[in-house]
Parts: C-alpha cells; structure tokens; sequence
C-alpha cells in the first residue's frame, strides 16, 4: 500500500514537473514572427505598388491573397504548427494565423470525406471567431443606429 501524498510533497511535484515559461523570451518571439510577418507583408504590397503599378488598394487585396497563400501551405507541409510554437501570439493573430485555423483542420480531417469530415471541421477553430466578430459587429451597428436615431451623434 502506498503511503498518502501531502499537500507538501504534492506542491513539490506539480513544481517539478510544471514548465518554465520566460515572459520576456515569449513577448520577444511573438513580437519577432509577427514583426517578420508584418515585413512580409508590406514587402509584397511595395513590390506591387512599385513593379507591377497596382493601386495601393489592390496591392493591400493581393497581399492578404498572398499571405493566406503562404500560411495555407506552411500548414499544409506541417510548418506553420512549429512557426507559431516559436512565436506564439505572434503567428495566430495575424490573417496568416486565421488561414491557419481554416486549413489545419481541413487537412487533418480530410480522411473523414468531404461533407463529415472537411464540410463539418473545416470552422472548428475559426468559428467562433467569425460568430463573434458578425455579432459584435452588429450590436455596435445596433448601438450607433439608436445613437444617430437619437440625434446623439
């Protein structure tokens, strides 16, 4: 029979085994990959304002294309999971990590078929966000209509 455990022993355990996490290093990390990101980003938008003479606005459209297009194929070879380990906040809020949400388990569930698996799993991640984006984005609606009703604003 095995002796019982104290709240003593048991602290020291969960202490042991519990990772270390540096605060410092992670905000370093996400502010690097995003950073890197962002760069990418306005590298592609200059190079096609500047090379290929598309409007800013344009560029600004084909950049997000092309972005969702790289990050689409990061998580498709099983690169974008090491990217975002490393970098934390800083791969997942960006639209990359977005795309990331939809793609990842559109591949992981593609053995499911096209309707059960891919049709049904495909907004597991990304679903919330979008119900809660159009739900805020519409009570603020809401709230700005009654406030220009109201001869407020």
């Amino acid at each position: 029979m095995k002796p019982k455990q104290t709240n003593q022993e048991y602290n020291q355990y969960v202490e042991a085994v519990t990772p270390k996490h540096s605060c410092f290093k992670n905000c370093l990390h996400a502010f690097l990959v995003g950073g890197l990101i962002c760069t990418l980003g306005q590298f592609f938008t200059n190079l096609l304002v500047n090379n290929f003479q598309i409007s800013k606005e344009d560029a600004g459209a084909w950049t997000s294309i092309i972005l969702i297009l790289i990050s689409v194929l990061l998580t498709s070879f099983n690169l974008y999971k090491k990217l975002a380990k490393f970098g934390g906040a800083g791969a997942l809020v960006p639209i990359t990590g977005f795309a990331n949400s939809v793609a990842a388990p559109t591949i992981e569930y593609q053995k499911e078929g096209e309707v059960f698996g891919k049709g049904v799993k495909i907004f597991t991640i990304s679903g919330p966000v979008i119900l809660f984006g159009i739900l805020t984005g519409w009570c603020v609606g809401l709230i700005y209509w009654i406030l220009v009703i109201s001869n407020i604003l």
